[in-house]
């Protein structure tokens, strides 16, 4: 078991280790965050929509900022659109669980805003469908995904691919990014 554990660890730390020497993706995340940083500037939100394991992660990261990261702060406005479980089950029983994101976006979002999709993937439908929601709306996109994109490359204003086609590493990689972002913002906008 032991050197089970060791190859699990070994894995993610490898995975890390291509996201920092891939130079482009570093530029991604920095672009990724100027975006944040810009729209929260404007008095814009942030909104994050994810499934299972990308539903936490989204809810994580929309806490950081709504609550506080290193500084205390003023709260900033983000959200993480699975929250309201009575908004979700409706939508997904009255008309599809692919559209549950999209319809939230087109309720509460506006130009300007951030609409963050995780999907290690890349190719799940409802945060596809939310993506071409914002897109429609002037919604800036930043998608967190795995290696390629999936269907997420062409909808997302910045990509953030994980070099890996392995859930759990994928996972790992983004919530180590996503706190990057929310670091960086959250000084660009206390100083």
């Amino acid at each position: 078991m032991n050197t089970k554990i060791h190859n699990i660890i070994s894995a993610s730390i490898s995975v890390k280790q291509q996201v920092l020497a891939d130079t482009q993706l570093l530029q991604e995340i920095a672009a990724a965050t100027q975006a944040c940083i810009a729209a929260l500037k404007k008095g814009n939100k942030l909104l994050f929509c994810g499934n299972g394991g990308s539903a936490a992660d989204a809810q994580h990261l929309a806490a950081e900022f709504t609550g506080r990261f290193y500084s205390d702060r003023k709260a900033l406005p983000a959200e993480a659109l699975h929250c309201n479980t009575s908004y979700l089950t409706a939508v997904a029983n009255d008309y599809s669980y692919d559209v549950v994101y999209s319809r939230m976006v087109e309720g509460i979002a506006k130009e300007g805003d951030v609409l963050i999709g995780l999907s290690t993937s890349g190719n799940s439908k409802n945060i596809v469908k939310a993506l071409e929601q914002a897109k429609a709306m002037g919604v800036c996109t930043i998608g967190f995904t795995g290696a390629g994109g999936g269907a997420m490359k062409s909808l997302s204003d910045h990509l953030i691919a994980v070099p890996s086609k392995d859930t759990p590493r994928i996972q790992e990689a983004h919530i180590l990014i996503g706190p990057i972002i929310c670091e960086l913002a959250e000084a660009a906008l206390v100083s």
